[in-house]
């Protein structure tokens, strides 16, 4: 996936203004594309679809230890 210059991204509603951000695209088959809110135009990372609801379900869960 090399141009995500065409896709929306969104910030967690969980996330407060002037926060650590993290934004994601969503509606791209099969990838998430997640990017650092502060950097908009540096580099964003793709995971599969299956290992981002893997992570999301492990934070969701509490594995990590942070609230």
């Amino acid at each position: 996936m090399d141009d995500l210059s065409g896709v929306t991204w969104r910030k967690s509603s969980h996330s407060s203004n002037g926060g650590e951000c993290i934004e994601v695209a969503d509606g791209l088959p099969g990838v998430v594309p997640v990017r650092d809110s502060k950097d908009p135009v540096g580099a964003a990372l793709v995971f599969s679809s299956g290992a981002w609801r893997a992570f999301v379900g492990a934070v969701q869960a509490g594995e990590f230890g942070v609230v």
